[in-house]
């Protein structure tokens, strides 16, 4: 395995709620567990983590345009910013880094309007339904496409 990769794990509106929002789609774990969690399954593959959370769109806007020198990829679930948020895919393209879209609940299967993502199109996948042990397998994803990209001489 190629060295260590930093990974910006990113939470958007309303996940620092975790833990009191309906469990039956979202999970117990609060925000700070899972945060543990993903630090622990990143440890695992050698990887570096870094967390950032917010209620602000101008906030993860701005977290997105500082990333380029700080991380080599990222993890995202912008919450309800995925369906909308055309700020948010714009400073995504801006930051120009690999990038995984998850969501804990499945998506795909709820409301028609969350079905839409304006951010997909910027990610080379996209996890959902699989609650907290998704991002474990996202961190997976992330940890192959970032040695793909060195295999390639990307990095």
């Amino acid at each position: 395995m190629p060295g260590r990769y930093r990974i910006e794990v990113m939470h958007g509106v309303n996940l620092d709620q975790l833990g009191r929002r309906d469990p039956l789609l979202y999970g117990t774990l609060t925000l700070p567990e899972l945060e543990r969690q993903i630090e622990q399954d990143a440890g695992a593959l050698d990887l570096d983590t870094a967390f950032f959370q917010t209620n602000h769109e101008g906030a993860f806007v701005e977290r997105l345009h500082s990333l380029r020198e700080e991380a080599d990829a990222i993890l995202l679930n912008p919450g309800s910013w995925t369906h909308y948020a055309w700020a948010i895919r714009d400073a995504l393209e801006i930051a120009a880094l690999p990038a995984l879209e998850i969501h804990l609940s499945d998506v795909e299967h709820r409301e028609p309007w969350r079905r839409v993502s304006v951010i997909r199109d910027l990610c080379f996948a996209t996890i959902s339904g699989r609650g907290p042990d998704g991002y474990r397998d996202a961190l997976t994803q992330l940890r192959e496409e970032l040695d793909r990209g060195v295999d390639r001489g990307a990095k």
